[in-house]
């Protein structure tokens, strides 16, 4: 077995072509968590058309993007700031707000603890229990905002737990955190794989909270982690202002805005991912559940994670059994 002296993220392929050598374009790779449809179909057939577009520089406003994704997400237009992929926006946001004591729930993604130490910030971490499979114990989390925070960072659903965060509980916590003036920042990259996005989604909370930022991207449901193309939706136009004025101009390419344009508006796409994840994430759990040797966890995303119950085996093992398979977990 080759024992990993480092992590590999779900974009290491060279490092695990080395590694294992397997040529990266025969892996199989299920640790990116990107939809297995590929982009999208109007994209890929139309993007060539606008190729022109590179030379020219893009609308500093991106006002036609901003309405594509108005129209998609039922957000104000004027709600709306776009950025180079959602971890920009993220530090940007950290950046404007410089907040000083951070809460994060996790265990998840570790780009926001990042970002809040570059800003001189600091961070405590309220951590999900799996005998609780990863559900938010709401007095538990207020106990925990009590302590002087000033940020809460949520990602919903969660990375790596695939627990969600309905949105009447959302509210609730969205109430206590502005009596006591904490801004939320809601990470919501994963929010359109769920079951019922629309019943689940934080986006039409924004009109009524004036502490609440809500990050996506186009990096896992519309597989373009390559594209770097990102959205926020800020709780009062102050807020977007601040971010505006911080963010450097034309940060998002023609072509790139562009191809936003096309796969917000691609239906048959949003509704095939949608049918296919629902498909997969029930199949792909109940035989897990048949097994003497995981116990998966209640999925919201487009990812299981899974307890090893098996003696022996370890993740580890199962990494490199994968691996060896051309499946990298």
């Amino acid at each position: 077995m080759i024992t990993p002296k480092e992590h590999f993220h779900g974009s290491d392929l060279e490092k695990i072509e080395a590694a294992y050598g397997i040529k990266k374009e025969d892996i199989i790779s299920f640790a990116a968590n990107v939809n297995p449809l590929g982009v999208s179909f109007r994209l890929r057939e139309t993007l060539g058309n606008h190729i022109d577009s590179i030379t020219t520089y893009p609308d500093r406003e991106y006002t036609s993007l901003r309405k594509s994704i108005s129209e998609y997400t039922g957000a104000d237009i004027d709600d709306i700031i776009v950025g180079n992929g959602s971890t920009e926006l993220i530090s940007l946001f950290i950046r404007v707000c410089v907040p000083k004591n951070t809460l994060i729930v996790g265990p998840t993604y570790s780009e926001y603890e990042r970002e809040v130490s570059l800003c001189g910030g600091t961070s405590s971490y309220l951590r999900l229990s799996g005998t609780k499979d990863f559900k938010l114990d709401l007095d538990n989390l207020f106990e925990e905002l009590r302590n002087n925070i000033d940020l809460l960072i949520l990602c919903n659903p969660n990375n790596p737990t695939s627990s969600l965060i309905e949105r009447e509980q959302m509210k609730e916590i969205l109430d206590f955190a502005k009596l006591r003036s904490i801004r939320v920042l809601i990470d919501e990259t994963y929010i359109e794989f769920t079951e019922n996005p629309e019943t689940a989604d934080a986006i039409p909370l924004a009109k009524s909270y004036d502490n609440l930022i809500i990050i996506r991207g186009t990096s896992k449901f519309f597989a373009a982690p390559g594209l770097r193309l990102g959205y926020a939706i800020c709780s009062g136009h102050d807020l977007v202002s601040s971010m505006e004025k911080h963010k450097n101009p034309w940060s998002i390419s023609s072509l790139a805005a562009i191809a936003g344009e096309i796969m917000f508006k691609d239906k048959d796409y949003i509704e095939k991912t949608r049918t296919l994840i629902d498909t997969e994430r029930t199949r792909i759990t109940h035989t897990l559940e048949q097994s003497y040797a995981y116990y998966p966890y209640q999925p919201h995303a487009n990812f299981v994670l899974v307890r090893i119950v098996k003696e022996g085996l370890t993740s580890d093992l199962l990494f490199d059994r994968a691996m060896r398979e051309g499946l990298m977990i």
